[in-house]
């Protein structure tokens, strides 16, 4: 075997070993958001992605390291950091930033509507719901920098310092929604709210919506605060 096709051959176990893990990331993924990863097996996992029975091990080190690997796959599905410092990276005011913050949240979830929601979306949904001590690596990785990016947005929105308590609340009524469309089942939402669309064709409205809706409770509770902050100075007329 000549040095060029050594070459190749390395090329090839090279691009099958990522096919092979990339498979095992998405089947356990579905196996995990349909049954929970206490009740998933590894043996369930290499059966349904016809692998080796000790691929995982191999792969990742064991189950322990299999759902650490999914718990970093999910978010990229979903939106990552990198995704909304990319998005947010022309924008020179906060309220632009604002709607491609939600844009990119709103965008990802009716993105799933065709097939109900995606692994990723469940998985992270059980993670919250029920979280286990893998949860802490996301959190590092992924939820805290998004955190901050979407402190400074509002704190900017709404003209008051970062650490401001009206601040932190600002920001959970800007993820409650995305949070609650995460997790929820959708199909008794269209029963309740039959105009209610979450397809593609529906995020546009859905955007506007909560950006215009965002922005006024923001511009409501900032006048507060700012309005209390005069009053304990002593500055009202």
């Amino acid at each position: 075997m000549n040095k060029r096709t050594r070459a190749a051959a390395a090329d090839r176990a090279q691009s099958d070993d990522k096919s092979t893990r990339q498979n095992l990331l998405e089947t356990a993924g579905q196996i995990i958001a349909e049954k929970g990863f206490d009740r998933a097996t590894g043996k369930e996992i290499c059966d349904q992605a016809r692998a080796n029975v000790a691929a995982i091990n191999y792969y990742f080190g064991g189950m322990e390291g299999l759902y650490h690997a999914i718990l970093h796959e999910a978010p990229l599905k979903f939106v990552s950091v990198e995704a909304v410092t990319a998005a947010i990276a022309d924008k020179h005011d906060a309220k632009a930033k604002l709607e491609a913050v939600i844009g990119l949240m709103v965008g990802a979830l009716t993105a799933q509507e065709q097939e109900q929601s995606s692994w990723a979306l469940r998985v992270m949904a059980r993670e919250m719901i029920a979280p286990s001590p893998a949860l802490e690596a996301l959190r590092q990785k992924q939820m805290y920098p998004k955190a901050r990016i979407l402190k400074s947005i509002v704190a900017e929105l709404m003209a008051l310092p970062e650490d401001h308590p009206a601040v932190a609340r600002g920001c959970l009524s800007v993820m409650a929604p995305c949070g609650f469309l995460l997790i929820c089942d959708r199909a008794p939402l269209k029963r309740l709210f039959p105009q209610l669309g979450f397809t593609p064709d529906d995020a546009p409205a859905l955007i506007r919506h909560m950006v215009q809706f965002t922005l006024a409770g923001l511009s409501a509770v900032a006048a507060e605060a700012q309005a209390a902050a005069q009053a304990a100075r002593g500055d009202v007329p």
